[in-house]
């Protein structure tokens, strides 16, 4: 009996020793790991309870910021401008988490990320001794003034609009329809930002899925941008070949017929053939290029590749593999026109055509300017730096003659850009969408000899009038924007084109 207990205790006693070195595994080994752990309940309550960095625009207004408050989460972030910048500043949510650049630069919001620097100075010292907040706040490339006209633009109805500078890449603007307010997200009353989510879920259109870069739609003929650059790259004599002058194309290896938007006729070379934006003349060069030239172009402009923007979960835009054409030609007639399974978001397109306005090149897209202190000191800038090499400089000079075509001539599709004193190259785009329905597209950049913005306009889910077009419909909310951004002296000196300060960074993500 005294063997049977001697011999349970022991085994109690190494159960207890085991225990102990397993706690103390978990508390001294696991510790940081465990803390970080966002099932930590703990550890995200206390997440909520520290106070973050502002974001800013370019132009100075904040765009989020935290309140002191007097309950148990210390501080409340406020977005003073609404709905109007949710699709860059993203939220900070208790209950549903972040995004936006609050998820993207969380670390540096939060401080986190922060580097610590040895002071130099008393003044530096005394500092360090008696500040302890490590929140950094960012500085974004978004302006106020165009994110406002993107919005009236729009006018309610369902789009999105995004600009940028295509020289560096920065984001002028990002705004769309649906949309919400975040400040709804943030409350720290549960069932009202319970309340809050659901209403916002249930909107058509998906607004938590931000329409500028995490949805794609058909782009119709803004498409004709890369293949018009396929033609050149591939195949240059298909510029100066005519194409017959017809009101539709018969497609091989079927009976289907291709036609021209509203029973048009059209034909001629390439500068006529785009001028106009004729479907069936683009679709024979798209047939005659072939699948792979397609392909290959397609790809060299970003397609089927996910755009480096900082921020949260960015779509890729799509063009179909090589292998999807065998057997079925008229689907690359198709989609040399910007139908059939091409599918594109805005943020695409403004890089299609910043990649013309930049002479081939495309830089990475970025809404971030610069990172700031606690003390307001910038610690950090953006550093631009090139995405793709998309086409030659020899290549863009004959697309934006063909785009320039399309604003300044009498029978172009964009004459409603047209801005005294200001040579717009752009392309028009009205995609069947197969549902009695279009979406109508414009890309544009300005001025053409020396481009500091390019617009990228969709509005999904139109009428297929002829009323209903992209150069009717999204011309002139680009054009706005265009003469917005360079009638304030913005171009060359603005904030999405500065590029220099005492450091600098490439998306420094959080």
């Amino acid at each position: 009996m005294n063997r049977q207990i001697r011999g349970l205790g022991l085994g109690i006693s190494i159960l207890f020793i085991a225990l102990f070195v397993q706690l103390n595994y978990l508390q001294v080994v696991h510790k940081t790991k465990l803390a970080s752990n966002p099932l930590n309940r703990a550890t995200v309550i206390n997440s909520y309870t520290l106070p973050r960095g502002n974001i800013i625009s370019a132009d100075g207004v904040t765009l989020a910021t935290s309140v002191p408050t007097k309950d148990q989460f210390k501080y409340l972030r406020e977005y003073p401008t609404g709905s109007l910048f949710e699709e860059v500043t993203g939220y900070y949510s208790y209950i549903y988490g972040s995004d936006g650049a609050e998820a993207y630069y969380n670390g540096v919001l939060s401080g986190k990320s922060s580097t610590f620097k040895l002071p130099t100075s008393l003044s530096g010292l005394k500092n360090l001794l008696t500040n302890t907040n490590n929140t950094q706040s960012i500085t974004l490339t978004v302006l106020d003034k165009l994110q406002k006209a993107a919005q009236a633009g729009l006018a309610g109805r369902d789009g999105s609009v995004v600009a940028l500078n295509p020289k560096t890449g920065a984001i002028l603007a990002m705004y769309s329809n649906p949309t919400f307010d975040p400040n709804g997200l943030v409350s720290h009353n549960p069932t009202a930002v319970q309340a809050a989510y659901k209403a916002i879920t249930a909107t058509p259109g998906g607004p938590l899925a931000s329409p500028a870069y995490r949805q794609i739609f058909f782009p119709g003929s803004s498409f004709k941008i890369v293949t018009a650059s396929a033609v050149y790259d591939h195949d240059p004599t298909l510029a100066s070949t005519p194409q017959p002058v017809l009101t539709y194309l018969k497609l091989p290896d079927t009976t289907t017929q291709l036609h021209n938007f509203a029973g048009s006729s059209c034909g001629g070379q390439i500068l006529a053939l785009f001028t106009v934006s004729c479907d069936t003349g683009f679709a024979k060069i798209g047939l005659d290029l072939g699948a792979q030239n397609l392909y290959d172009e397609a790809y060299a402009f970003g397609f089927d590749q996910t755009p480096p923007i900082d921020l949260p979960f960015p779509v890729k835009s799509n063009f179909p593999t090589v292998s999807s054409f065998a057997g079925n030609l008229p689907t690359v007639a198709y989609s040399a026109i910007g139908q059939e399974n091409v599918e594109a978001s805005p943020l695409e397109m403004a890089l299609v055509g910043a990649a013309i306005a930049n002479g081939g090149k495309i830089m990475k897209p970025h809404i971030l300017g610069s990172i700031t202190d606690s003390q307001n000191k910038v610690v950090s800038t953006y550093k631009p730096a090139v995405w793709l090499q998309a086409t030659s400089a020899s290549t863009a000079s004959k697309v934006t003659t063909l785009m320039e075509s399309v604003v300044s001539s009498p029978d172009g599709t964009g004459v409603a850009a047209r801005i005294p004193g200001i040579q717009v190259a752009a392309k028009t785009g009205t995609a069947q969408t197969g549902t009695h329905h279009t979406d109508d597209w414009f890309v544009a950049f300005a001025p053409a000899n020396n481009p500091q913005i390019v617009v990228s306009v969709v509005i999904p889910n139109q009428g297929d009038l002829v009323s209903d077009q992209g150069g009717t419909l999204a011309a002139p909310i680009a054009k706005t924007l265009i003469e917005d951004y360079l009638s304030t002296g913005a171009a060359e000196g603005s904030p999405g084109g500065s590029t220099s300060t005492s450091s600098t960074t490439n998306q420094a993500a959080g």
